[in-house]
């Protein structure tokens, strides 16, 4: 099935860096004939940090795009860059809307995650902070390998490893983006149910 969205050829040509660990970069993931603005507006209007699950009003073509993430072709293309194999595990995307000051801090995923892929959709992004840092290390922000902008279209992906490090600087206003995880099998109900329990808690005391 052809691509509606994502520019397979573009992130299957990007190579893999993997001096401290694997990860890809692509400052432009999608195809050139994207209406980016229409795109946005179907972004659910979060409005407080934390993941959120796809179900919180996400429109059609927020839907679509996750569906093409989740898909088979990405799926066997990130297989390929990253020499896994995913598709015994479940894919799980979730959406991220606002950033908070104490958001960003230097960390590694969770050991129960094979693969992390982030994709930003912030249109006229002009912040000097806010973007993504991969890191040498577990001690120094500015110690990176490269910084990620948070721009449209903007893609990360990379293995999760023990020294998968990264985080980015203290910025609190809207940051919106994709975060698609593979994750192993046994710990799919508990992801689901923390997620799913941290927006309903979130809806139900908003004032």
């Amino acid at each position: 099935m052809p691509s509606n969205y994502l520019n397979l050829k573009q992130i299957q040509e990007t190579e893999v860096q993997d001096d401290y660990f694997p990860f890809f970069t692509v400052a432009d993931s999608f195809l050139e004939d994207i209406d980016s603005s229409a795109l946005v507006e179907d972004f659910p209007d979060i409005s407080e940090g934390g993941s959120f699950p796809v179900d919180v009003n996400a429109g059609q073509k927020i839907k679509d795009l996750i569906k093409e993430l989740e898909g088979p072709e990405f799926r066997k293309l990130l297989e390929e860059k990253f020499k896994v194999e995913l598709k015994d595990k479940p894919a799980v995307t979730t959406l991220r809307g606002y950033s908070r000051l104490k958001d960003g801090k230097i960390h590694t995923d969770s050991s129960t995650k094979t693969v992390t892929v982030l994709l930003y959709l912030n249109l006229n992004w002009n912040e000097n902070e806010g973007h993504l840092r991969l890191l040498k290390d577990s001690k120094d922000l500015n110690n990176y390998i490269e910084e990620v902008p948070c721009t449209f279209g903007s893609m990360v992906g990379f293995k999760v490893t023990e020294n998968c490090w990264h985080g980015f600087q203290p910025y609190e206003g809207k940051r919106l983006s994709l975060q698609l995880n593979y994750i192993s099998s046994q710990s799919l109900g508990l992801h689901n149910t923390r997620h799913r329990l941290s927006a309903f808690f979130k809806q139900l005391f908003k004032s």
